[in-house]
């Protein structure tokens, strides 16, 4: 069986980190390895996943580098020269998956593909109940999420509802070129595609787009895109906007990864001995 681990990205956010974890007790599928990819959080996220690990009966690892602004492409770098899986499934530390999470991206891993979800956003005042009484997402009904919707606690329900995995007429590689839209939030890639583009480019700086990059390089590299749609729920917890003052230069970067043919990350992967 391909081994499989999931990333899960976070930064000083221990409540939604402790009931995004708890959630992964629930999967149907538990033959995983877990990293948190932390990216310079304090002490309450590292006790955080050390009482989870020791509710697990799957490998748990904190992987932690200093806080030196945001760099979650370098603590993502980490977290995959820290595992040997076949298959890596990233997502984030307030993006609570639901029980078909893992056994989706399994059953749609394919040699030559990457696999890219999307998830259902939730409003504030539901993200803070759910973080003060606890609220087991994962466990809820099609009726819970529909009575959401109604009262406008999140904006759509439809990544919630999995569906046949069956690629019927083969629209899940409709648009095997496509790269927007694709984000590592729920994104599954081969650990061998991983090496090959060097991982994520760490000479993007502050908040976006270096998860647009490296799937921009995997398809340079051949990788196609397969769409994980209705096979991989996660609902994602609200949050306030991340600090934007870096986006132009990125998306700079970004644009001039577009015009070339560039495959591999200009500080990437192989900083690790990957």
């Amino acid at each position: 069986m391909t081994r499989l681990a999931v990333v899960v990205t976070t930064y000083n956010r221990p409540e939604a980190l402790e009931q995004v974890l708890s959630a992964y007790l629930s999967q149907a599928d538990q033959d995983i390895e877990l990293l948190v990819a932390d990216d310079g959080s304090t002490d309450d996220t590292r006790a955080v996943v050390e009482r989870f690990a020791q509710r697990t009966a799957f490998p748990v690892h904190h992987v932690w580098h200093e806080d030196d602004g945001f760099r979650a492409g370098a603590i993502r770098n980490r977290a995959v020269a820290r595992t040997t899986a076949d298959y890596i499934v990233f997502t984030d530390g307030d993006c609570v998956p639901l029980s078909g999470f893992v056994a989706g991206h399994r059953a749609l891993a394919e040699q030559g593909w990457f696999v890219a979800g999307n998830r259902a956003l939730l409003s504030e005042r539901l993200t803070r109940r759910v973080l003060q009484e606890k609220v087991r997402l994962e466990a809820w009904s099609r009726l819970d999420w529909a009575r959401a919707f109604l009262h406008r606690d999140v904006n759509r329900i439809a990544p919630l509802c999995t569906r046949d995995l069956a690629d019927a007429r083969g629209w899940r590689r409709r648009q095997p070129d496509r790269w927007a839209g694709a984000k590592t939030c729920n994104l599954g890639v081969w650990r061998n595609d991983l090496v090959r583009v060097n991982g994520f480019d760490e000479a993007y700086s502050g908040w976006g787009l270096e998860d647009s990059d490296l799937v921009i390089r995997m398809l340079h590299a051949g990788v196609r895109h397969k769409n994980g749609r209705f096979a991989t729920p996660l609902a994602h917890l609200w949050h306030a906007e991340n600090d934007r003052s870096r986006l132009q230069e990125n998306q700079r970067q970004l644009d001039a990864l577009v015009a070339s043919q560039r495959m591999r990350a200009a500080v990437g992967l192989d900083r690790y001995g990957t």
